[in-house]
């Protein structure tokens, strides 16, 4: 089982790697970013495979991994929306 563990969490590297590629020569900012929390996920699942197979205390970093890439894609869509906090204007829909 743990031998399947590694390979499951050497599987989910090799993902990782490709998407630093799309992160790399993302043709939009929107892909770049896709790819960013790709990396995010991937780096998760990869320290949480380790962490059951070897029984090392990796769930706390993991866990940090996480909520650094929620912070990253806040910032991203608030970068990109251009709006620094400031409320949405109104729109005449009627």
């Amino acid at each position: 089982m743990t031998s399947f563990l590694f390979a499951a969490a050497a599987f989910v590297l090799v993902m990782v790697a490709l998407g630093l590629y799309r992160v790399l020569r993302g043709p939009a900012e929107a892909d770049r970013m896709m790819a960013a929390q790709l990396l995010g996920s991937g780096g998760v699942a990869v320290l949480l495979l380790a962490a059951v197979a070897s029984e090392l205390p990796f769930v706390d970093v993991a866990l940090m991994l996480a909520l650094l890439a929620a912070f990253a894609s806040v910032a991203f869509v608030r970068n990109a929306s251009g709006s620094k906090g400031a409320p949405p204007e109104a729109t005449d829909r009627q």
